[in-house]
C-alpha cells in the first residue's frame, strides 16, 4: 500500500465513521474555547469541563478576565494540572487580548502565539475549530496515531508530524482530521493498550501489520 492509498483509506473511513467529529471541550465563544484549550494542556478535557462553567460564569469574556489577577483566577482552576502557571497565563492572555486585539480572538496562528500560554498546538486548535482554517494541532494522540498507522515516517517532533499530515490531507479536510486523529487516539489507539480488534483502520496500520508478523513467527508482539 502506498502512502497516498493509506491516507485515502483513512479519510474515507473517518468520513463514514466520524462525519461530525468535533472538540470535546465545552465553550460558548472563541474566547472561552481559548481558555479551555490553555487549561487542557497535560489535563483531560473531562476535568477542564468540570471547572470551566464556574470560571466562565465569573469571567465570561476577555474584558472581565483581564481585570482579574492570577491569584483571583487560581481558586477556579485549582483542580487543573499546573494551576499556578495556568492562572498566570489566563490573566496575561486576557490582558494582551484586550490591549492588542480589542478583546477579539485573532484567527492568525502567528498572532495567536503572541498570547501568553498559547503555543503552536493551541493556536492551531483555535484556527481550525473557530475559523475552520487548515491548521492541524498535533498533541500526544495525533503524534502517536500518525506514527503507528504510518502516516508519518520517523517524525521526531510535533511540527514535523504537522507538516507531513498537512502535506497529504486535503486542506478542506484538515480541521476535522485533527479531531479524527485525536478521538481515535483517545478511545481506540490508546498509548499503553491499543484496541486493535476494534479499529476500523487496522488494515492500513503499519504497527498492526508488524504485530501480526511477530505473531506469525511465534514471537510476543510489541505494542
Amino acid at each position: 500500500m502506498t502512502l497516498a492509498e493509506r491516507y485515502k483509506r483513512l479519510i474515507a473511513y473517518f468520513e463514514e465513521a466520524r462525519p461530525t467529529a468535533q472538540t470535546e471541550l465545552d465553550y460558548g465563544s472563541p474566547f472561552q474555547l481559548l481558555v479551555a484549550v490553555i487549561l487542557s494542556a497535560q489535563c483531560t478535557d473531562k476535568r477542564v469541563n468540570m471547572v470551566t462553567p464556574t470560571l466562565f460564569a465569573a469571567y465570561p469574556d476577555a474584558a472581565s478576565m483581564a481585570q482579574a489577577s492570577p491569584e483571583e483566577l487560581l481558586p477556579f482552576i485549582s483542580s487543573i494540572s499546573y494551576p499556578n502557571n495556568k492562572s498566570k497565563h489566563l490573566a496575561g492572555m486576557a490582558r494582551k487580548l484586550m490591549e492588542d486585539f480589542g478583546g477579539e480572538v485573532p484567527s492568525d496562528v502567528d498572532e495567536l502565539q503572541t498570547l501568553p500560554g498559547v503555543g503552536r498546538k493551541t493556536a492551531n486548535v483555535i484556527a481550525s475549530v473557530v475559523f475552520n482554517l487548515p491548521a492541524l494541532a498535533v498533541d500526544t494522540h495525533v503524534f502517536r496515531v500518525a506514527n503507528r498507522i504510518g502516516l508519518t515516517h520517523n517524525s521526531k517532533t510535533p511540527l514535523q508530524t504537522e507538516r507531513e499530515l498537512t502535506k497529504h490531507i486535503p486542506a478542506e479536510k484538515i480541521p476535522i482530521a485533527h479531531h479524527w486523529l485525536i478521538l481515535h487516539g483517545r478511545y481506540v489507539c490508546q498509548a499503553r493498550k491499543p484496541h486493535c480488534n476494534e479499529c476500523g483502520i487496522a488494515d492500513i496500520c503499519k504497527q498492526y501489520e508488524a504485530r501480526l508478523d511477530e505473531c506469525a513467527k511465534g514471537r510476543q508482539p510489541n505494542v
